[in-house]
């Protein structure tokens, strides 16, 4: 009864829950919580390694990344654009290559390197990238030389001339520049494991080193070589070549930028490796531009060629010339960062 004195020295031990007593038994001992402080410090030291491994990786590539003069300011030179645009360059150089790897590939004795494959690249601010292949024929004015075949810019001037050349004709500014000897070509697609190519009809070249039969098939960098160099395909050899060109391109950048290549050591670091030794790019670019080069070209492009208008012979020598009013809507389309006419698409 409340009020009355309550008798003993004993504390006050309150009511359970049910109203009635019940023996607590002893304290129940907490569970030491160093399983989670263990994941957490397991993960912090495993990210911690893969950033300094990304770093390490990072300046190590830069390190090992060849550079060649080739993008030049002079007067009049198209003011800088949306996106980015690249101009990529396949040379015949045989450099790297011993006697018995150019008699396996079927690359010929010449000396010296001429331009084999050239492409403009545009990669948006957003949407799919466009690759434009540019006919080493295509007949251009090149400053100090009059009118000639694109590829001869490189033969008179190197790079630089080139890339000159190219900016002045497409009112484009290049923001990078790339080129890929033969040795290079074959060891980069021999590093990603080769390549998915589907072959339009049966080709048989002795020449570059093949006989291909109709179909999709993966191809060494020997094979993939021969099947971008070879003129044995058609009435037009030279557009057949530009559009295998655009085709293999496509396929080995997207193939090196694929999940099981990059994180994979055993192909990432024998792609690195090859790619610094045999690719050379200006002065201004470095590995993550090459890295978005690569994401860029996993995004299936939009692959084209420049409109062609006529076939003519000048001088003794067969030429391309452009659709000049085609042409000028698909460059000003990639300058302008927009989309480019349907009508202007190479089929």
């Amino acid at each position: 009864m409340y009020g009355k004195p309550r008798s003993g020295q004993s504390p006050v031990r309150p009511l359970s829950s049910g109203g009635g007593s019940r023996d607590d038994g002893p304290p129940r001992e907490r569970r030491p919580r160093r399983t989670g402080r263990i994941v957490l410090r397991v993960a912090v030291i495993v990210l911690a390694l893969l950033l300094v491994l990304v770093v390490a990786g990072y300046f190590w590539i830069n390190s090992r990344i060849n550079t060649i003069e080739s993008l030049t300011d002079y007067d009049g030179r198209p003011a800088a654009t949306p996106g980015e645009d690249w101009l990529l360059v396949g040379s015949d150089s045989r450099a790297g290559l011993s006697a018995a790897q150019r008699k396996k590939l079927a690359t010929g004795r010449a000396v010296g390197k001429r331009t084999d494959t050239m492409m403009l690249l545009h990669i948006p601010e957003s949407g799919r990238p466009t690759l434009v292949s540019l006919p080493r024929d295509s007949y251009v004015p090149i400053e100090g030389h009059g009118s000639d075949k694109l590829n001869a810019a490189y033969a008179y001037g190197g790079p630089k001339l080139l890339a000159k050349t190219i900016e002045k004709v497409t009112d484009i500014r290049i923001d990078h520049y790339m080129e890929i000897g033969f040795s290079g070509f074959v060891g980069i697609v021999d590093a990603v494991g080769g390549v998915n190519i589907c072959v339009k009809q049966n080709i048989e070249d002795h020449k570059a080193g093949i006989n291909l039969k109709k179909g999709c098939q993966d191809m060494d960098g020997g094979t993939a070589l021969g099947y971008v160099r070879t003129r044995k395909t058609g009435a037009l050899p030279d557009f057949d070549r530009t559009q295998r060109q655009r085709q293999f391109f496509a396929a080995v950048v997207k193939k090196a930028a694929a999940p099981g290549v990059l994180i994979n050591p055993f192909r990432s670091i024998p792609l690195a490796m090859s790619a610094t030794d045999s690719v050379a790019v200006d002065p201004g670019t470095g590995a993550f531009d090459l890295l978005s080069l690569g994401l860029a070209m996993s995004g299936d492009p939009i692959a084209t060629a420049v409109p062609v208008g006529s076939l003519p012979t000048i001088n003794g020598a067969s030429v391309v010339k452009w659709d000049t009013e085609k042409a000028l809507r698909l460059f000003k389309a990639l300058a302008e960062d927009k989309p480019v006419p349907k009508d202007v698409l190479a089929k």
